[in-house]
């Protein structure tokens, strides 16, 4: 397995400083963040542990041995392995541009380079959905008729497309959504599927996803919870 990863940590935003000065505290000082809300529902409990609230997401490059180092804080000072207090997972990274921009994300981490390796049959994948921006909801349902329980919706902008302002025909906004779904490796086709259908490229929203594994994770809801 990988010995590096981005872990994306989802939370209320009023905790998120708290969380930084943690992570910073365990070596990993370079944290990219962004503003996001839930797409919970007070009907349905969602996969992410997380209602409709205002949320703030980080993304940190660490170690495995750095991310073992945190649970026990993550734990005690977080209860983040209490679904709906926040999620903290793991997407492995495959390679880095070059050793200055390695040292730059690690700062203060210990990395030991081992035998690159793929992961299979992970339990949980990170879907990640990209769409014109005001079409969350939209997605949102279609990804629901498949089995997902919930998400994250970040803001974005698209860069790259003037001149270009044409995908097969249909038109592509430059301001976008991301929406961060966390489910498992038997639901990913459905729901990928469900808003391809429902909410693809040749639908208002121009969603299109793809998935990535997740190592590990803290605070997820199980499937048989209630």
């Amino acid at each position: 397995m990988s010995e590096l990863f981005v872990m994306i940590t989802v939370s209320e935003r009023n905790i998120m400083p708290r969380l930084i000065r943690l992570y910073e505290d365990f070596g990993a000082k370079v944290n990219l963040i962004t503003l996001a809300r839930g797409t919970g529902s007070s009907t349905v409990l969602e996969t992410l542990g997380l209602e409709k609230t205002e949320k703030a997401v980080s993304h940190t490059v660490v170690t495995h041995e750095t991310f073992d180092a945190m649970k026990r804080d993550l734990k005690r000072k977080f209860r983040l392995d209490i679904p709906g207090t926040g999620i903290v997972f793991l997407v492995p990274m495959s390679s880095v541009g070059g050793k200055k921009q390695m040292s730059f994300l690690l700062s203060e981490q210990k990395y030991t380079v081992s035998e690159e390796s793929t992961l299979k049959n992970t339990e949980q994948e990170l879907i990640v959905i990209i769409s014109d921006q005001g079409y969350s909801d939209m997605i949102m349902d279609a990804a629901r008729e498949a089995g997902a329980r919930g998400g994250t919706v970040l803001h974005a902008k698209g860069t790259g497309m003037k001149g270009a302002d044409k995908f097969f025909g249909f038109t592509i906004a430059e301001d976008k959504e991301m929406i961060y779904i966390v489910a498992t490796r038997a639901r990913r086709d459905p729901i990928m599927r469900s808003i391809i259908d429902n909410a693809g490229i040749k639908t208002k929203a121009h969603a299109i996803c793809f998935s990535l594994p997740v190592a590990e994770a803290m605070g997820l809801r199980s499937e048989d919870d209630d």
